[in-house]
């Protein structure tokens, strides 16, 4: 049963404009960050690393990107690749999806054709890595989604 402030909140919810709702919610709610990130393997099951400018750590990083505004997860990736490395994504399923803090990051299974380039800034360069090869510094999440897919994969 609703209490009389619950009643006059709701009262006050219903005749808002949805304009000002919208912007309640947005300004009550904690505000995040998403990424979609991408494990590709090449015909020798190798798994496309780049050399990120600003990753912390070693810089070998899976490809992938932030979201932009209205951006769909897959659109989001398939532009990153696309920019960063030049390669045309094909057959992206979602795998694993990670939150940590204030960020999310989706992980996608991905097919990639094309000649591999470094086409950003933000890339110093690439490397198709094994398994036994992987970066020690590299992120221990990024590490775990490349050996599940791997197994996976087979």
């Amino acid at each position: 049963m609703l209490n009389s402030l619950q009643k006059l909140t709701r009262k006050i919810w219903r005749i808002l404009p949805p304009k000002l709702r919208v912007l309640g919610v947005r300004t009550t709610q904690t505000t995040f960050t998403v990424s979609a990130t991408a494990v590709m393997f090449n015909a020798e099951r190798k798994v496309l690393l780049l050399d990120h400018v600003l990753r912390p750590n070693s810089g070998w990083a899976l490809p992938g990107g932030f979201l932009q505004s209205n951006e769909l997860a897959h659109e989001a990736l398939s532009r990153e690749i696309k920019e960063e490395i030049g390669l045309m994504a094909t057959n992206l399923r979602v795998i694993f999806v990670n939150t940590h803090r204030q960020h999310i990051e989706i992980f996608f299974h991905v097919k990639a054709e094309g000649e591999a380039k470094v086409g950003s800034r933000e890339i110093i360069g690439f490397r198709w890595f094994s398994l036994s090869e992987l970066p020690s510094k590299m992120s221990v999440v990024q590490r775990r989604m490349i050996e599940q897919v791997f197994r996976e994969d087979v």
